[in-house]
This record gives structure tokens, sequence and C-alpha cells, in this order.
């Protein structure tokens, strides 16, 4: 453990510091155009606008590293990150805002992919197991770290996205005084829709389907809790109980999953998140218990599915091709995480802030249907023959590239 941190501390730094400055930027985005008096549907588009630009920067990296090398497009995209995140205390407009947040996403993109295959290129085969587990407690703690700086200013005034700026400057810093050798450009995502579906339809629906709900929560669910009377220290804490809920909860999920038909521990997870949606739509208002034990709930389950679901998929193709099926699974998720913040507005000022979970637990809801629909058309993979589960986030196709599954 201590030579990986020896190895790879200066990306791991930058990883940490970057992800929290993402966590803290997404959240003061959505409660600050609240602020601002922002339509719920204008919000959405504005939130839904990062996703696209994470699309399109998943997509594009790879090409621009290859024209110009890793230092280069790391440093062109924390610039761009850095000043979007300072325009956006200028001028308050949803259209602004909205190019703003594809700026945004397109940069996040590109910065995680480059220090994903930088961590890919000082992996092993004997320790890519605890490189991505260190990595993903990195991921968990620094978004929650992001969501409690939302508490050293008010979120009205321009000293927050100045210091997502600080952030996004000073994860530059470990990057250029590395001195690991700049590794093979990242592989470009590609979606094959048809190819997809013929491996896992219950694959594909569930990462859709974990973007359409997930989506909505990172971007509207601090305006729930806002809309309910909530000021920044409530938010950052609900924000960070589905965090810390769902980091805790991966691992046993998983374990459970490589015993038992992985579909079935899906739909246990959709079920769950389902209920717990349901229970914040009807409880959430009673008290702040109420409220964070829902939102630990949500996490427990909804943070776990899309791992699930990248698992199940793989259960079923090609040795060789877990990283392409795991890149195209993460483009879904991108589409539904777009779709997600653009619905979810739409039934909140029809039916109120508590809708929003109302929302995701419909969601869930069909999944489990779908899931049961599965079971029924296709045999079991036996647990013999299943992959090992590793917990799962989608981030960029660059991290699948050191996951233990992928045979490299």
């Amino acid at each position: 453990m201590t030579r990986i941190f020896l190895a790879l501390g200066s990306l791991f730094v930058s990883s940490a510091i970057l992800l929290a400055g993402g966590a803290l930027q997404n959240t003061l985005i959505s409660i600050r155009a609240s602020m601002e008096g922002f339509a719920l549907q204008s919000i959405g588009i504005v939130m839904a606008g990062y996703y696209a630009g994470f699309i399109l920067g998943c997509v594009m990296t790879p090409e621009m590293v290859r024209r110009v090398g890793h230092i280069r497009v790391f440093a062109a995209l924390s610039a761009l990150a850095a000043a979007s995140s300072l325009i956006f205390a200028i001028e308050a407009s949803a259209w602004l805002w909205t190019g703003l947040r594809v700026v945004v996403g397109f940069s996040f993109a590109g910065l995680y992919m480059l220090i994903e295959s930088w961590i890919n290129e000082r992996s092993t085969n004997s320790n890519r197991g605890q490189v991505l587990a260190i990595y993903r407690i990195i991921d968990f703690a620094a978004m929650t770290v992001g969501q409690y700086l939302l508490l050293l200013a008010d979120p009205a005034g321009f000293i927050l996205f100045s210091l997502v700026a600080v952030l996004i400057a000073l994860a530059i810093v470990p990057v250029a005084l590395t001195r690991i050798e700049h590794p093979s450009p990242p592989r470009e995502a590609k979606l094959n829709l048809r190819r997809l579906w013929a491996v896992s339809p219950l694959a594909v629906a569930g990462c859709f389907v974990v973007g359409l709900t997930n989506g909505a929560f990172w971007s509207i669910g601090p305006i729930y809790v806002q809309q309910m009377g909530y000021g920044s220290a409530m938010i950052a804490t609900f924000m960070s109980a589905a965090i810390l809920a769902g980091a805790a909860a991966q691992y046993p999920l998983g374990l459970m999953s490589d015993v038992i038909d992985r579909r079935k521990i899906l739909i246990l997870a959709s079920t769950g998140a389902a209920i717990a949606g349901a229970a914040l739509m009807v409880l959430g208002t009673r008290s702040d218990f109420a409220m964070l034990a829902g939102a630990g709930g949500y996490g427990i389950f909804a943070m776990a599915l899309f791992g699930l679901a990248a698992a199940h998929a793989n259960d079923h193709a090609e040795p060789d091709d877990f990283v392409a099926i795991s890149g195209g699974l993460l483009l879904i998720y991108g589409l539904g995480s777009v779709a997600g913040p653009l619905l979810s507005p739409s039934i909140m000022t029809a039916f109120g802030p508590s809708a929003l979970f109302g929302y995701t637990a419909a969601m869930h809801a069909a999944l489990v249907v779908f899931g049961l629909y599965r079971i029924a058309r296709r045999r079991s993979v036996p647990a013999s023959e299943q992959d090992g589960f590793i917990i799962a986030r989608p981030t960029t196709p660059a991290v699948f590239e050191f996951d233990p599954r992928s045979g490299d």
C-alpha cells in the first residue's frame, strides 16, 4: 500500500482536489441558480449541460492528447474549467450558465480521463485491485469534503466560485511536477447500442435508469432540500449522507452479487432505491432525521446500481471486451444523466419538491419490472463463471482500463 502511494501520490492528490472542486461546484450552481430566480426547468437545462459536455469530453479528449500531449491538454482544460467557474459569478444568465456547464463538463471529463490514464500506466496486474480501491476511497471522500466546502461562505457571493477556481488551479501542480512518464492516449469512448443490447439489455436499461435518477439527484437534490426551507448545512449533510451510505453499501451488495444471480441483487437494489425514494416523497418533510435517513437509504441502493449493471454486462461479454463494454455503458449513463435533470424539474413544478423522489421511485420501479422480465427470458450465469464485483462509479472510460477485470 505504501509503495502505491509513493508511486501514485501526486495523481491521487490531483484527483482529490479536482473531485472536491467538482462536487462543490455542482451543488453550488444548483442552489445559486435557485437563488437567482431561475425557473426549475431552466435549472434543469443548466445542470444537464454538464453531462452533455462530459460525454463530448470522453469522446474528444483522446484525440486532443494524441495531437499535443497530456500535460498541455491537462493545463488547457484546467484553465477552461477555472475560468468558467469565475464567469458564473459575473453574470447570472440561464443560457450563459448552460454553455459554461457544457465547457465545465467537457473539461472535467478530460481531466479525469488524463489522471485515470496516468494511474493505469503505473498499475500492474498484481496491484490493480488495490489501486482502484484507493481511488474509490479518495473519490467518495473528496466528494463529501466538496459538499461541506459549501459552508465556508455564502452561496450568494463570489467566494465559493473563486474557491472552485483555486482548487482546479491547484490540481495542476502535482501533475505538472510528476515524474511519471506520459502514458499512451486514453481510449476513445464509443457507443454501439446494438452490440450492448445484444450483450445485456438489462445492463443497458440499468445504466440509463441510473443516469435518469442519479443525474436528477445530483443536479436537483440540493434544490429539493432548499425548497424544504433548509440552508447550506442541511444541503451538504443531505448530499453527504447519500454519498457515504452509497460508499459503505457497495461492497456488501457486490459481494452478494458474486454468489447470487447478479440480476436478483440488481433488482433488490432497485427495489430498495424505489422504497427509499417513496419514503423521501412521503416522510422526508416530517423531520431532519427522516430526510437524512431517506438520503442514506437512497444512497445505499441507488449508488450501487451502475457497478452491478456493468458487472452483469461483463458476465456475458468476452474478456477482451471489458473496457469497450464498460465505456459504452458509461455513455448510456451519460445520456440518461442529460435527460434526468430535464425531466425531473417539470414533475417538481407540477407536484411540489417531494415529487423529485416520486420520479426516482417510479424509474427504479420500472427497472425492477424489466429486471423480472429479463430473468424470465434468459438463464443466469453460474456464480463460478461470473467475474468478481469491483466497486464502480461512472467517471470516465479510462478508469476501466485499470480495473482488474480488464485483463490488460
